[in-house]
């Protein structure tokens, strides 16, 4: 049985003791790298988060933000910019306060990982306070009516809209908009539903009403003004 198992041992030795020398050389090549930590650098997203109430975002913070992290080799090829986010948080923000530091603490990051810089140190975010303001609507006519027609007049509903924004971009004197109503070819009184648009993106609604009734009262060239038929509806 000796002689079995040592003629087994020594059988094709040179080819034996090449495997082992090469599994020892990978061993020692892996086993340092796991081991060992590492840094790189990443362009990962800037989020603010919890505006205070009547405060409004004017001047917007970079969107992205560059990091130095240090962690295990290992776990450094697992980390991505889609997993890691700056979280500042603007609960004590204030109109007059312009730069905000960040922080390598804004981040979080798996055990065993470090965020050592940030770059930018700090950024500006600019606040208002949100007014409100009560804007007239128009309606916004495309085409014209049949020929010997013409338009006597325009109702809509509502007239006048509030919205919500930043003190700076909120102007009473602005004025909202209809989509455009296409009146291409028509003979009779008839009222189209269209959405409101706002002069300004930074602008929103104060109340969820969104869209208007616009009549466009049209008759004859040589009829009598605002006839008595009831209006056709239809939307836009």
């Amino acid at each position: 049985m000796k002689r079995l198992l040592s003629r087994a041992i020594v059988r094709d030795w040179p080819l034996k003791l090449v495997s082992l020398v090469l599994a020892l050389a990978v061993w020692l090549l892996l086993v340092p790298y796991e081991k060992g930590s590492s840094a790189k650098s990443l362009s990962i997203p800037l989020e603010t988060r919890n505006v205070p109430a009547g405060l409004e975002i004017v001047e917007r913070p970079p969107a992205t933000v560059d990091i130095t992290l240090r962690a295990p080799n290992r776990l450094l090829d697992e980390i991505g910019p889609s997993s890691l986010s700056v979280r500042l948080d603007l609960d004590r923000a204030s109109a007059l306060q312009q730069e905000y530091p960040l922080k390598t603490a804004m981040i979080a990051v798996p055990p065993g990982a470090e965020v050592v810089k940030i770059s930018p140190s700090k950024v500006t975010i600019r606040l208002e306070r949100t007014a409100e303001a009560t804007l007239e609507v128009h309606a916004t006519l495309r085409g014209k009516p049949a020929a010997g027609y013409h338009v006597d007049g325009i109702e809509i509903a509502p007239a006048s809209v509030a919205v919500l924004g930043p003190e700076s971009r909120v102007r009473a004197k602005a004025a909202a908009t209809t989509a455009p109503v296409d009146i291409t070819g028509l003979t009779q009184p008839t009222v189209f539903d269209a959405d409101i648009i706002l002069p300004r993106p930074e602008l929103r609604f104060a109340s969820p009403e969104t869209s208007a009734r616009v009549s466009v009262h049209v008759v004859a060239d040589k009829e009598a003004p605002r006839p008595a038929a009831s209006p056709a509806r239809k939307k836009t």
